[in-house]
C-alpha cells in the first residue's frame, strides 16, 4: 500500500448530508447498478476461483490467527468488534482512539485493549469510493493508532466484513484494502485475511466466522462449501463467534423481503449440521446504528453493535420480543435486561433518549437545507403548472404525481403496505397538496390582478415573479411537512427508522463490544460514548512523535468520556468481573508498601 499524504484533520469530510439532492440521486443510481448488475460481476466468486486452495492450506490459514494471539497474564484473550464506521471524521475518530488505548477505564474497570480487531461492515459511507476509504477510515485509525513499525507485516490483527455500502462499487476497494496477500497497515492494525468472508481459530475452542450476506437472496455457494469444509474439519465441539453484517434476526417481521435471516440461519446450520457438536453460542452484527442485544433458547446471545461512527439509529423502535423459525419450529428471542443491573432493556442509548432525539426534525427544513431546496424547486413546477392551468383536472393530476410518489417511496422505504403506511403517506400527500394547490391558485390570481407582465420579457418576469413566491413556501413549509411526517411517524408508528435519523446526523451514542475470551467462557463489555468532540475541539497531540504506538496524532480539548453500557457472561453473568477485581485485590494487596 503506498504512503498516502498526510492531511490536515479540519479537511476531513464532515457526516454525510444524506438528504443532499445530489447524493440521493448517486446512492439511487449505486443501488439500481448493484442490485441489477451485481450478481453478474460478484467477486466474491472470482476470487473464490482464483484461491485455488487445498483443504489443508484453508484450515492452516484458519488456525493461523490463534498463532498470532497470546492470551494475557490472566489467560485470556481479548477481542473488539465495531461496526459502521466512517460516516463523519469527528465520530470515526473518537471510536478508533478508544479502541487504540492501551488500556480503557470504564465502570471502575481497566479492560486491555483487544489483540484483534474485527470491524463489522459498511467501513465508509454512503458509498465506497478511494476517498472516502482513505479519509473517512485510513487516516482516522491509522491517526489513533500510529504505527510503531513502519513496513514490518507484524501488528494487530485486523478483519473486515463488508457492507452493503462497501459493495457499491462491486467490492473493488474492499478487497484492496483488506483482502491482499501482503497486509496492509491502518496504523499499528494489520489486516489478514484473504476473502471478504472467513473463519479463524482464536482459542483451542473459539472460532470466529464471518459472513458475506451482500447482494444476494442466499448464501453464495463457493462461500457455503468453505464454512462446510471449516466445520467439517475444526475440532469436534467447537464454539463459534458468527459474524454477520446485517442483523436479521431484526429484520424479520419488518419486512419479508429481507432475506439476511435466512443466510444467518443457514451460516448456523452449516455448524450444526456438520456431525461434530458445534454451537453457535453467539451472533454479533452492526447495520443498525445502536446498540442492543436479544437472548434466544439456550442463552443464545444475538448482540447488535453498529456504533462506530455512523449516525445514529433509534431504539424505541425495538420489539420486546422477536418470532423466529429455527429448523422448521417456531423460536422466540426476547429484549435482554441489562446484566449488570437487572433492570432496564440492555439498549443504547436508552428508549427515552431515542424518543427525545426524534424531535429535534421539527428544526428538519433548516438542518437539511439542500433537501428544502429541492422542495422549493418542486413547488415551483407545481406553481407552474397550476398557474398555467388553475382548473380542477390540474389539482386531481397534482394531487395524484404527489400520492403516487410519497405513497410509493413509504412503501418502498418501510417494505410494507400495512394500514399506517398507506394511511400515513396518503395524508402525508394530502397535506402536500393542500398547500402547493392553495398557494399557486392563491399567487395566480394575486399575480394577474395586480402585475401586468408585457413586453418580450413578460414570461420571463412572471417566472421570477412566481419563483420567488413558490419557491419559499416549499423550502419552509414543503420541506418541514416532510420531516415532521418523519419525526410523528418515527416516534409513535415505528416508521421511517432510517430516514427520521439520518436526517439528524447524530455522530454521538457510539459503541463497540470488547470480548475477553477463555476456553470455557466469554465475556462481553460494551462501551459507550455519548457525546463526540465538534471538529474545533481537536488539537494536535504534543506527545505524538516517530514510534509512538500509544500517542495519537490529535486529542480532544475535553478529555472522551467512555462509559460501561453492560457487561455479561455467557455463563454467569458477572463471574469474570468478579474474578478481575479479585485478582487486582489480591495484586494491591500484595504490592510493597511506599512509605
Amino acid at each position: 500500500m503506498p504512503q498516502l499524504p498526510i492531511r490536515d484533520f479540519k479537511l476531513h469530510p464532515r457526516m454525510a448530508h444524506w438528504f443532499n439532492p445530489v447524493l440521493l440521486f448517486k446512492l439511487l443510481i449505486n443501488v439500481v447498478i448493484s442490485s441489477i448488475f451485481g450478481s453478474y460481476a460478484d467477486r466474491r466468486l472470482l476470487i473464490a476461483a482464483l484461491d485455488t486452495t487445498d483443504t489443508a492450506k484453508l484450515m492452516q490459514r484458519a488456525r493461523a490467527t490463534r498463532d498470532m494471539l497470546r492470551p494475557g497474564p490472566d489467560g485470556a484473550l481479548w477481542l473488539d468488534f465495531v461496526a459502521d464506521l466512517g460516516d463523519g471524521f469527528d465520530s470515526t475518530y473518537a471510536v478508533a482512539t478508544l479502541l487504540a488505548r492501551k488500556q480503557l477505564e470504564v465502570g471502575g474497570r481497566r479492560l486491555p485493549r483487544g489483540q484483534a480487531l474485527i470491524m463489522g461492515g459498511d467501513e465508509v459511507y454512503p458509498k465506497a469510493t478511494a476517498e472516502a476509504y482513505r479519509n473517512q477510515l485510513y487516516w482516522p485509525y491509522a491517526w489513533a493508532s500510529p504505527d510503531p513499525r513502519p513496513g514490518e507485516a507484524a501488528g494487530v490483527p485486523l478483519f473486515a466484513l463488508p457492507g452493503n455500502h462497501d459493495w457499491y462499487d462491486g467490492l473493488t476497494l474492499f478487497l484492496a484494502w483488506f483482502c491482499r496477500a501482503k497486509p496492509v497497515p491502518f496504523g499499528s492494525w494489520r489486516t489478514v485475511q484473504r476473502r471478504s468472508y472467513f473463519a479463524n481459530q482464536i482459542t483451542d475452542t473459539w472460532w470466529i466466522w464471518a459472513i458475506d450476506i451482500q447482494l444476494a437472496d442466499d448464501m453464495d455457494q463457493p462461500q457455503a462449501d468453505y464454512f462446510r469444509t471449516m466445520a467439517e474439519n475444526m475440532p469436534e465441539n467447537s464454539k463459534i463467534l458468527l459474524c454477520s453484517a446485517e442483523p436479521g434476526w431484526l429484520y424479520v417481521e419488518a419486512s419479508s423481503e429481507s432475506k439476511s435471516w435466512e443466510i444467518v440461519e443457514y451460516a448456523i446450520e452449516i455448524a450444526e449440521n456438520a456431525g461434530r457438536g458445534h454451537t453457535v453460542p453467539v451472533v454479533i452484527s452492526g447495520d443498525t446504528h445502536h446498540y442492543n442485544r436479544y437472548v434466544g433458547p439456550d442463552d443464545q446471545q444475538y448482540i447488535t453493535s453498529g456504533g462506530g461512527g455512523a449516525f445514529l439509529h433509534p431504539t424505541h423502535q425495538l420489539e420486546d420480543r422477536i418470532d423466529l423459525r429455527r429448523r422448521g419450529v417456531d423460536q422466540t428471542l426476547r429484549l435482554a435486561r441489562v446484566s449488570d443491573t437487572g433492570t432496564g432493556p440492555a439498549v443504547y442509548p436508552s428508549f427515552e433518549t431515542s424518543k427525545s432525539l426524534v424531535w429535534r426534525n421539527l428544526y428538519f427544513a433548516l438542518t437539511n437545507w439542500d433537501f428544502s431546496v429541492l422542495m422549493g424547486a418542486v413547488y415551483f413546477a407545481f406553481g407552474i403548472a397550476i398557474s398555467l392551468r388553475p382548473h380542477l383536472d390540474m389539482y386531481l393530476a397534482v394531487a395524484a404525481v404527489l400520492a403516487a410518489s410519497l405513497m410509493g417511496y413509504a412503501i418502498k422505504q418501510e417494505k410494507s403496505k400495512r394500514t399506517a403506511v398507506v394511511l400515513t403517506s396518503a395524508l402525508h400527500a394530502l397535506a402536500h397538496a393542500a398547500v402547493v394547490i392553495g398557494a399557486a391558485t392563491y399567487f395566480a390570481a394575486l399575480n394577474a390582478v395586480h402585475f401586468a407582465f408585457e413586453g418580450p420579457y413578460a414570461t420571463h418576469l412572471w417566472l421570477l415573479a412566481l419563483l420567488a413566491e413558490m419557491f419559499p413556501i416549499g423550502f419552509a413549509i414543503g420541506a418541514s411537512l416532510f420531516g415532521w411526517n418523519m419525526m410523528l411517524t418515527c416516534r409513535y408508528l415505528q416508521m421511517n427508522r432510517n430516514d427520521a435519523f439520518s436526517a439528524l446526523r447524530i455522530g454521538a451514542y457510539n459503541n463497540f463490544v470488547r470480548m475477553r475470551i477463555t476456553e470455557t467462557d466469554i465475556e462481553f463489555f460494551v462501551v459507550g460514548l455519548d457525546a463526540v468532540p465538534s471538529r474545533e475541539n481537536w488539537q494536535a497531540n504534543p506527545k505524538h512523535g516517530p514510534h509512538t504506538e500509544d500517542e495519537p496524532r490529535f486529542i480532544p480539548k475535553t478529555p472522551l468520556e467512555p462509559h460501561l453500557i453492560e457487561s455479561f457472561s455467557l455463563s454467569k453473568p458477572g463471574t469474570v468481573l468478579e474474578e478481575m477485581e479479585s485478582a487486582r485485590t489480591i495484586a494491591e494487596a500484595a504490592r510493597p508498601s511506599e512509605r
